[in-house]
């Protein structure tokens, strides 16, 4: 395995010379670098660029798209890392009152000092924490976005293996993507056309669309009185989604060439700026991302364009070796943790039953059925009416024997309370908020207490196999 170091000139000059390509992959930015997913997407990036480079015998750029013009600040704002009572802890930024403004444009006050030393205190002091708190710190300050943040702490990881960033919201991207953008205001209708058919398609199908296509709606938002609004066609003009503003086709340039940032892509429409900026070959996508993907190949085309292939990024299940411990004390697999708790602790406690009560109790209940079978049968002959007595009468039998069973494996619940505790913690660390742990933990949980040692493994595992035939 050759993993490219950080990109240097030298490295770009030959990728320009060559005729180099990109591989790209992206997130919305977060706290504490975001969750866990949010690596394993640019280590995925960075070892699709390395075999795509050796297979096409020309430079592959792996680049991470920041998107800091989303301005969904509540999905943004908050981080997960586990601390040292094995006690899940939710670290947030308060809202600070933008109004749905893109995160670029959001600079952090004095209480993201706390927050980063909230998280530096719950996660314990080892060999590994100093240099990867001083990063935290370094990374995430008042005066920053959570944009910023996210890129600096992120590319302390992934730069030296040669990942590049882009910021959806830099000078240089918006310069080159501001042209598209304007070309859209004019295909509006004609886009929405082409992608509600493929949306159409795609139910016939049997697929829900991953995007809804809106009508009259635009893929652009323009920031206006209430913060990054979605635009949508109002006969020869536009209006934006929560204020109402009505605006002029004249009016939607002048704010995009007064200030470029004002105007910006949908989701759909991001991957064709960045397809239109670089020159990507491949993109590694989530199962969303996936997902709405399938919507969007027309959208390149209507540009000239061809879409990237998809390439699905990797995802693992960290297990602890203190995790692993308990699962095997218990019999228990990582998939059976996804269910709720007394679900697992209910089977842990039918199967700890001893095997005597579990056999009598089975007796008296195989008893009252073929009991009152037969008793069913002899009275009948009697009396017809007499079936829904007895039938009554053996349901409120079983009914409390049933009864009875629950009572029994409530007591052996208690008396497993401490092996309910242990299974508690092993959820909490694979599906905390009942979430694989890829989407919630941040990345710091593990950092700080095995280094550099869990990049490095996760580049070993994270291998391509692009299914090619082999001699």
């Amino acid at each position: 395995m050759t993993i490219p170091g950080s990109v240097g000139p030298e490295r770009l000059d030959r990728w320009i010379e060559e005729g180099g390509v990109i591989v790209t992959t992206g997130q919305q930015p977060g706290l504490l670098g975001g969750p866990l997913y949010a690596l394993y997407k640019g280590i995925s990036a960075v070892r699709l660029a390395e075999r795509l480079e050796s297979l096409l015998a020309r430079p592959v750029l792996p680049v991470f798209w920041v998107a800091s013009e989303d301005h969904d600040w509540e999905e943004a704002d908050h981080a997960y890392v586990i601390d040292t009572a094995n006690e899940l802890i939710r670290l947030q930024v308060q809202d600070p009152g933008h109004m749905k403004r893109a995160l670029h444009r959001i600079p952090l006050g004095a209480e993201i000092v706390d927050v980063v030393e909230q998280a530096a205190q719950n996660l314990p002091t080892t060999d590994f924490s100093a240099p990867y708190l001083d990063e935290l710190r370094k990374a995430y300050k008042p005066g920053v976005t959570l944009a910023d943040g996210f890129t600096d702490l992120l590319s302390s990881l992934l730069a030296p293996l040669g990942m590049c960033f882009a910021d959806a919201a830099s000078p240089a991207v918006k310069k080159l993507s501001g042209p598209l953008l304007l070309e859209e205001l004019g295909q509006a209708e004609a886009h929405e056309v082409l992608l509600r058919e493929d949306a159409d398609k795609l139910e016939s199908a049997g697929y829900s669309p991953q995007v809804p296509i809106l009508e009259g709606a635009v893929n652009l938002f323009l920031e206006g009185p209430e913060g990054r609004e979605r635009i949508y066609r109002n006969g020869n003009n536009f209006e934006l989604r929560r204020s109402h503003q009505s605006l002029s086709t004249d009016a939607v340039r002048k704010s995009a060439e007064s200030d470029p940032l004002t105007l910006s892509p949908n989701v759909l429409l991001r991957p064709v700026v960045e397809s239109t900026i670089f020159p990507v070959v491949s993109y590694v996508a989530g199962p969303g991302e996936t997902a709405y993907y399938a919507q969007i190949k027309r959208l390149f085309q209507a540009y000239g364009l061809m879409m990237p292939v998809i390439y699905p990024r990797h995802a693992v299940t960290v297990i602890e070796a203190k995790v692993r411990k308990k699962l095997d004390k218990f019999g228990l697999d990582p998939e059976s943790l996804k269910r709720p708790l007394h679900e697992i602790m209910s089977d842990m406690a039918r199967d700890d039953m001893p095997d005597d009560v579990r056999q009598a109790l089975g007796k008296l209940e195989s008893d009252v059925t073929l009991g009152s079978a037969g008793l069913l049968k002899a009275v009948t002959s009697i009396d017809p009416t007499l079936k829904g007595p007895v039938t009554s009468a053996r349901n409120t039998a079983l009914s409390a024997f049933q009864a009875a069973e629950r009572k029994i494996m409530q007591s052996v619940k208690r008396e497993n309370e401490v092996a309910s505790n242990q299974v508690e913690v092993a959820q909490r660390h694979l599906f905390p908020e009942g979430q694989p742990q890829e989407r919630i933990l941040a990345p710091l949980y593990y950092l700080v207490r095995y280094g550099s040692e869990f990049v490095e493994s996760l580049v070993e595992r994270f291998a391509v196999d692009l299914g090619e035939e082999t001699e």
